[in-house]
């Protein structure tokens, strides 16, 4: 009996290698040129995720990247300004199996370079200080305040109580750096939990799947734990994925969606990049998703001084303004976490006519 069910299993584990080594043959090979910007961008978040989230990949398809690999410091030397693109990619295929040691001389060069200390803004900062501390180089040791710049931020949670998609993702990655994508604790305060509640309210409201599993991924890897309603409608969401082969060149589809709706589901003992997969080049449509943030948004604007931040005035008016499914699902997103009535205090937006009087 034993050797009969292991049949089935096997299978499975057959089907799921045969499923990766497609999916990873259509994005090395298939949807963009090799040095294409767009190309970076879509392999180093396919490899992020599979190393983030520990998948097995199948022997041998990595090998796909090897003439990438073999040419990095050339494209490094040349193209300076994709370095963390290039370096993310590098130690991603070597951590996940890829024979050889490129990344870590990389890494070397660009620190006697500085390449960090061009950096602008704090979250490259702290991108650029986690990729080389993978190999064993501080990127930024006089940069001692960074930790506590990139927490302040994340505790203003007002700054996430409004739609603000850049500070929102901005918000997932600074948890993503600060817990190195969960493995250690990323020491944040009340208020980050909060500014996660909060974001993650928007993003539900709206029904942006992307942001909404960033956002419960963050949770997680701080500690937290998310709503179960919204993991259980990005898990509902993950299944509706259509694969298709597309009869043009790719240009924009809902790739991106998801690679992160699949991440959650790889994270929280879900099966990831499951269901039928073609050979070759694949486009990736989400399901339609009516979100109400607009129609709310909108509502709220033209009630003009009967805008009030108290939820509970504010709810009756509200539903008789919406339309039903809206109404839903704003009754919905208040049912999900304990601290709804606090976030419409912020979203409300209501704070400057009591300065003024």
């Amino acid at each position: 009996m034993t050797n009969i069910l292991a049949f089935p299993a096997r299978a499975a584990a057959t089907r799921e290698a045969e499923r990766l080594t497609a999916l990873i043959a259509c994005f090395a090979t298939q949807r963009r040129a090799d040095g294409d910007v767009f190309w970076f961008k879509e392999n180093g978040e396919l490899l992020n995720i599979l190393e983030t989230a520990a998948i097995e990949v199948p022997e041998g398809a990595l090998d796909l990247y090897r003439p990438f690999y073999e040419t990095l410091e050339r494209r490094a030397e040349f193209f300076p300004q994709y370095y963390r693109f290039l370096l993310s990619i590098a130690l991603d295929l070597e951590d996940l199996g890829l024979a050889g040691d490129r990344a870590g001389r990389l890494v070397a060069w660009l620190a006697q370079e500085g390449a960090a200390g061009a950096e602008l803004s704090d979250l490259h900062r702290a991108e650029a200080r986690r990729l080389m501390a993978r190999r064993g180089i501080e990127a930024l040791p006089g940069d001692t305040g960074l930790n506590d710049r990139l927490r302040a931020f994340a505790e203003r949670s007002e700054t996430f109580a409004v739609p603000n998609r850049k500070a929102a993702y901005d918000l997932t990655h600074t948890v993503f750096y600060l817990s190195e994508y969960g493995r250690k604790a990323p020491a944040l305060g009340p208020g980050a939990a909060e500014s996660l509640d909060f974001a993650g309210t928007v993003a539900f409201l709206d029904q942006n799947a992307d942001l909404l599993s960033e956002v419960c991924i963050a949770m997680r890897f701080a500690g937290l734990v998310p709503a179960q309603a919204w993991e259980d409608w990005i898990a509902e969401e993950t299944r509706g994925f259509s694969i298709v082969t597309p009869n043009t060149p790719v240009a924009v589809d809902g790739y991106h969606d998801y690679f992160v709706c699949n991440w959650h589901a790889a994270l929280t003992g879900g099966r990831a990049f499951a269901g039928p997969m073609p050979a070759g080049p694949m486009a990736f449509r989400a399901r339609r998703r009516s979100g109400v943030l607009q129609e709310l948004s909108m509502q709220m604007f033209d009630l003009g001084l009967a805008r009030s931040d108290e939820w509970g005035r504010m709810q009756p008016l509200l539903e008789a303004r919406l339309a039903e499914p809206s109404a839903r699902l704003v009754a919905s997103a208040a049912c999900a976490t304990s601290s709804f009535e606090r976030f419409f205090a912020r979203f409300a937006r209501v704070g400057l006519r009591k300065v003024a009087g």
